[in-house]
């Protein structure tokens, strides 16, 4: 089974430090058998005081981190100007513990802790907004993205900060296991499977008047119709709006514009496609929008890493006489 551990450190945020033990410990297969097994450590056994009230009283020491298959650090409490207070000699200790072939996940600024190790040098990766540019002064050789909710850089992965830290565990449940199982888990959870957007649409800026128009009925609109092109006009003109209305709203409600939007949402078509029937290749591609197998197999690739053929594969999740209905 796939052994989650995460490492608490002195002022662990609480709710940070109890999402990967809710979003892996509750995986299960359609046997509703477990899929990870997570386990908490210290980096010297001992209980670890929270940004709280209280201390948390741990069960396991650093030496369980040698058979971690992922391994999570949750934020804590510390000053982002202090490098030395980023990487204490106990934490350089316990991630040399890290098999090679782990993978290590930090959430929102934890990722300081990454970088200082220098598990980030040449990556693209992510941190929470507020502290992005501090991030890319500090570490100029990491790649920040201050506008998503999670980087997946293969075994190195970032999320922006606090509930992204959900999106990210979430995803890699995805990745293991393929997304009925995900979805399955998000319904459990009452969380989203995914949400739309970055982190831009969280950034301080003015906020609409509640009777102020949105976006949100057209969004759902378009989802029924990913088989055809929509044009930007066409978005617009159901929203009621001028297209430059309709496009600043847009951007300002889901942080990316319309058009990066769409592409998205037929690629996450396309995927459960793929996982749950049987069509062929070129029929997905019809039936999300993207009119050729070629088109499809870009635009997965540059989103995923992988080709329609690969990804199905490794995600199917029905036998092969499903059919989509």
């Amino acid at each position: 089974m796939h052994r989650v551990v995460v490492l608490a450190l002195d002022g662990v945020y609480p709710f940070e430090l109890s999402i990967p033990v809710r979003i892996f410990g509750t995986a299960a297969g359609s046997d509703g058998q477990p899929l990870y097994e997570v386990v908490t450590c210290s980096v010297d056994g001992n209980p670890v005081a929270t940004s709280a009230d209280f201390t948390v009283a741990v069960q396991h020491g650093p030496e369980v981190i040698d058979t971690a298959d992922t391994l999570v650090l949750p934020p804590f409490v510390c000053d982002p100007e202090d490098d030395q207070d980023w990487l204490p000699e106990l934490v350089t200790a316990a991630l040399r513990r890290l098999r090679p072939d782990s993978r290590i996940v930090s959430i929102c600024t934890a990722s300081y802790v990454l970088a200082a190790a220098g598990l980030l040098d040449g990556r693209p990766a992510t941190t929470h907004w507020n502290n992005a540019d501090h991030f890319q002064r500090t570490f100029p050789n990491v790649k920040v993205d201050a506008d998503v909710l999670f980087v997946d850089d293969g075994q190195v992965l970032t999320a922006a900060g606090v509930a992204s830290g959900v999106d990210l565990c979430l995803h890699l449940v995805r990745r293991d296991h393929g997304s009925a199982v995900a979805n399955r888990l998000a319904r459990l959870c009452v969380v989203p499977p995914w949400r739309e957007g970055g982190q831009a649409q969280f950034i301080d800026r003015p906020v609409p008047e509640p009777a102020t128009a949105t976006t949100s009925e057209t969004r759902q609109w378009a989802l029924g119709e990913l088989h055809r092109p929509i044009t930007l006009a066409e978005l617009a003109r159901h929203a009621r709006m001028s297209v430059r209305t309709f496009s600043r709203r847009f951007r300002a409600e889901v942080g990316m514009t319309p058009v990066q939007w769409l592409a998205r949402q037929r690629v996450e078509h396309a995927r459960r496609l793929l996982e749950t029937t049987d069509l062929p290749v070129d029929q997905v591609a019809a039936e999300a929008g993207f009119g050729t197998a070629a088109s499809l197999r870009q635009h997965l690739t540059a989103a995923i890493g992988v080709s329609p053929t690969v990804y199905r594969q490794t995600f199917r999740t029905l036998a092969p006489t499903a059919r989509a209905s």
